[in-house]
């Protein structure tokens, strides 16, 4: 949760939200938001919910939500509009997608809009694969059992 006041600055651009919606957080807002992912699962215990900070200084996020008794993964990524495009989101969501992995989870996916080319390029730098199956307006990008991230 201390990471909030750090992060916020990160999350400020209004460029970050063309594809995903919404708008940047007050600082208040990020605070409750890390308050309720900490506990790291769903109310009901369906989901188990993982926050990684990128780190040089706060550079953006991963974040994965598990599901399938532990053996789904949806991943997403956001990197501050001063650090897109040096391969941040790669590295980050590599390095998150093994964690996962050695925990057991063999599905590893996302959901990204598909007008969105510097996601799509970070998912398959990372092994994801586009499907034919869109939710909401973003295509689903999955892994294979044991390849990828």
């Amino acid at each position: 949760m201390a990471d909030a006041d750090e992060m916020v600055g990160v999350l400020a651009g209004d460029e970050l939200y063309a594809f995903t919606g919404g708008s940047p957080p007050a600082l208040d807002e990020l605070r409750a938001r890390y308050a309720r992912q900490v506990v790291g699962r769903s109310p009901d215990g369906s989901e188990e919910w993982h926050n990684w900070i990128i780190r040089g200084q706060a550079d953006g996020y991963v974040q994965a939500t598990v599901t399938d008794e532990g053996r789904r993964a949806e991943i997403a990524w956001v990197v501050g509009l001063h650090r897109q495009g040096q391969g941040y989101a790669s590295e980050a969501t590599r390095a998150a997608a093994g964690r996962l992995r050695a925990r057991g989870v063999v599905f590893v996916q996302a959901h990204i809009h598909p007008e969105h080319a510097a996601s799509a390029a970070v998912a398959r730098r990372v092994g994801l694969l586009p499907t034919d199956r869109f939710d909401d307006g973003e295509r689903l990008w999955l892994s294979r059992p044991g390849k990828g991230p």
